[in-house]
């Protein structure tokens, strides 16, 4: 296992798998037994519609939106002029889409909800990676995700520029604070996290110097500091380097209360990855508008 991806989602799994099912569940909440109001336009009307972004954004979910329209306008034309992961200024035409007029008016909600919400994500993502360009730290999502949007967020998050943790329970063994209690202790239970499963990364929680020395000690494959001071970070740090430099592999995460306003401060420790909660947790979806001619 390389250094730059321990502890990160596996490859091999796809982001974009089950969207037809995303958004199948998203229609058959938001539809029910029949779009009634989409009853007064006449079926044999052909509309064209465009989405213009109310704000600058970062555009993502384009998948998601694509996937709306096909299941429920199989014949719509969907011409998009942003690409994924683009930054988009206020009153920019994002994409245009021609149809069956009232097939558009029954998607526009459901589309709209997922563009708008998957674009925040990776424009959230993108403030906190610009906030460490400066350094070499990497910005990571966490499982703290909206039950159903989880691959869908965390593709988000990949646009905006950051890096996924691990998909779920199934990829990576994180053993915190409870795991250790149960077990006797953080070098018990790393023991039988390996014997468990050597296959998958093997992540541990300190919330000390000593536990985190030893994890270093076993040689884990990713070290999560929990809400360290500053002190104890850049300690935590010079810790993991000197491990490093003696052939262990190693990194070292900050885990706990980062936001915009110390993230930047949080990477001048040299920290290589800061997980951020807020990406996926705290959403406020971009303003977008879809227009009928």
């Amino acid at each position: 296992m390389s250094h730059a991806r321990a502890g990160e989602a596996s490859l091999s799994i796809d982001l974009l798998a089950g969207i037809g099912d995303t958004v199948r569940l998203a229609l058959t909440e938001d539809i029910g037994s029949g779009d009634i109001t989409a009853g007064l336009v006449n079926p044999e009307i052909q509309a064209k519609a465009s989405v213009v972004a109310r704000e600058q954004a970062v555009i993502c979910g384009r998948p998601w939106f694509d996937e709306v329209f096909r299941q429920l306008c199989p014949s719509a034309i969907i011409e998009w002029q942003v690409s994924e992961g683009d930054q988009v200024s206020e009153n920019q035409c994002l994409v245009n889409i021609r149809g069956q007029a009232r097939a558009l008016l029954t998607a526009e909600r459901s589309a709209l909800n997922f563009l708008q919400a998957l674009s925040g994500t990776a424009s959230l993502t993108a403030q906190y990676v610009a906030a460490v360009a400066a350094s070499q730290t990497r910005i990571v999502d966490t499982r703290k995700t909206i039950p159903g949007l989880r691959n869908a967020q965390k593709y988000a998050v990949l646009q905006g520029g950051g890096h996924n943790h691990r998909i779920g329970l199934f990829d990576g063994i994180l053993i915190k604070e409870n795991h250790i209690a149960a077990a006797g202790g953080i070098a018990k239970a790393i023991q039988q996290a390996r014997a468990l499963n050597s296959l998958v990364p093997l992540m541990t929680e300190a919330e000390t110097l000593e536990e985190a020395a030893v994890a270093l000690s076993e040689d884990v494959d990713l070290l999560l500091v929990d809400e360290f001071s500053a002190e104890m970070l850049i300690q935590a740090v010079r810790m993991t380097r000197a491990h490093r430099a003696q052939g262990g592999k190693t990194l070292i995460e900050y885990s706990g209360s980062a936001q915009l306003a110390n993230i930047a401060q949080l990477a001048s420790s040299g920290v290589d990855r800061i997980s951020v909660g807020s990406l996926t947790k705290h959403i406020r979806a971009i303003d977008l508008s879809m227009r009928f001619e």
